[in-house]
């Protein structure tokens, strides 16, 4: 059990520290974000609500990693908005789109598009791991007929 909780714990702590660097970076650097979010292949009117609402939903689920009792929402927020960005960096690399730039912050605006997917793959993994290993979790029972 002890040996759950700590991995679950490194888990939160590494999703936590993703997304907090993700949020804040995009703030840190706000022109950039901007110019890169207004250059994706959406309308205007998405990528304005994007510039909105990606920096602090990253910032809100890195909040709720932080909490036992908040944790799962952050976990399952968590699989979401990484499934989501792992399907459209999916769809870059298989040309769905023109040329696309990375609307990320900081270093993460770097990475290849391949790297990209593979970072992206690592943290959706380690989520599903998170959630399949919370110490919280209660053994299935057997239903009784």
């Amino acid at each position: 059990m002890m040996k759950k909780a700590f991995l679950s714990d490194a888990i939160a702590t590494l999703i936590i520290m993703m997304f907090l660097y993700a949020g804040f970076s995009k703030y840190f650097d706000f022109g950039q974000f901007k110019r890169a979010m207004y250059s994706q292949p959406f309308p205007q009117w998405f990528s304005t609500v994007l510039i909105g609402i990606l920096p602090p939903v990253e910032i809100v689920i890195a909040v709720l990693l932080f909490k036992d009792s908040t944790r799962l929402i952050g976990l399952k927020a968590t699989l979401l908005t990484m499934s989501l960005f792992t399907l459209y960096i999916a769809a870059i690399l298989v040309h769905v789109f023109p040329k696309v730039p990375c609307s990320c912050g900081g270093i993460i605006r770097m990475l290849t598009w391949p790297r990209h997917l593979v970072f992206n793959i690592f943290f959706l993994a380690i989520t599903i791991i998170g959630l399949n290993i919370r110490p919280d979790r209660q053994p299935e029972t057997t239903k009784r007929i």
